[in-house]
Parts: C-alpha cells; structure tokens; sequence
C-alpha cells in the first residue's frame, strides 16, 4: 500500500518523565513520528527521507487525543497507546515489522530472532534489526520492547537510558534498575490543554 506524500506536519513538543517528546502529525490525526527533542534533527532527516525534501514541518499543538493517550500511558494506564492512530511511510517490509512491534504487548520484550520468526522470515534477523532502528514512531509502535537474544538491553534511537525506563515502566524490568521513582503526567498534559 502506497502511503500519500503530505505537503506538511505539525510538530509539536510534549514533556514526558524522560525527556520532551516531538510528536509529528498531520490534520487527520494520525501520528507519523515521535521522536525526542535531543534527537529533532534526525526526525526531520527521517521524515524528509521518507516523504520528500520539500515536506514542511511547522510548530503546533499535538492533537488532544494523542495528548491524552501519551499522558494516561505515563501515568500507568500502558494500553492507551494501542489505540492510537499511526501512519508510515518506509518500505513494505519495515511497515511489516513496525506493525509486529505493535502487537508486543506492554511489560514484554522479546528478542530480534523470535520478532524476525513472528513475521515468517526467521532469517532476516538483522533486516528485522535495521527495520526495528528505522522505526519513525517511537514508545507507540514500541521498538523499546525488542532486545537482544541474550536479553541484554541493546540500541535504542532516544539512548538506553530511556528503553530502560520504558521497560521498567511497563514492568519489564525492576523500577530500581531503571532508576526511576513516581512520575505523573496529568498535570503537563494540564498546561498543554
């Protein structure tokens, strides 16, 4: 399936418990990346890659349901983001893998191999690994939750530091080994409405 080029994205900026997210959206509101602030220049090189060199990216708001979505995930509520709507470009083949990522389920990791074997191409371990690297939409379609097959934490675009809080948040890792303590969304979510 052949995703249309958009002319243009809103990008809006969102605190979390690790960091300012940059979430890019377009009218329909559909989320095409999420990516974090100290990583906006290769989101824009993604999504210029992706969906053309004169695609615009202008500053806006997130539309108010993925506000919601992303704030309730924070505060512990972790199926709010199953729901979300996401739109990729990338190559059948990522979009394959992206769609996989989606159906781990929060609290579960599982590894290259095994992710490589649930979509029919047990082979394709590293296409399954650059796939997983390439993903444009970070904590919703939850390359966090793929780790290596010695269940060692590895490579993550936003840092280690943030898979490990997402997994410890999620329950699959101990919270003291994420090194984290209580965090709540609601009242950035407040100021943002």
């Amino acid at each position: 399936m052949s995703v249309p080029r958009p002319e243009s994205f809103t990008v809006a900026r969102l605190p979390s418990p690790i960091g300012v997210m940059l979430l890019a959206s377009e009218g329909d509101g559909a989320l095409r990346a999420l990516d974090w602030e100290d990583h906006a220049a290769r989101m824009e090189a993604l999504l210029r890659r992706q969906y053309g060199q004169d695609l615009k990216l202008r500053e806006g708001t997130a539309p108010a349901a993925l506000r919601r979505a992303l704030a309730a995930y924070f505060d512990g509520a972790l199926g709010a983001l199953d729901t979300v709507p996401v739109v990729t470009a990338g190559t059948p083949f990522q979009r394959q893998v992206w769609a996989a990522l989606r159906r781990i389920p929060p609290g579960t990791t599982l590894s290259y191999g095994a992710l490589a074997a649930r979509i029919g191409r047990p082979a394709a371990v590293r296409a399954v690994a650059a796939a997983n690297g390439a993903n444009p939409v970070s904590i919703v379609v939850p390359c966090h939750r793929v780790i290596g097959a010695d269940a060692k934490l590895t490579g993550y675009g936003g840092g280690l530091a943030r898979k490990r809080w997402l997994l410890a948040h999620e329950g699959a890792l101990p919270a003291q080994q994420a090194g984290r303590g209580s965090v709540s969304m609601s009242s950035s979510l407040a100021r943002m409405t």
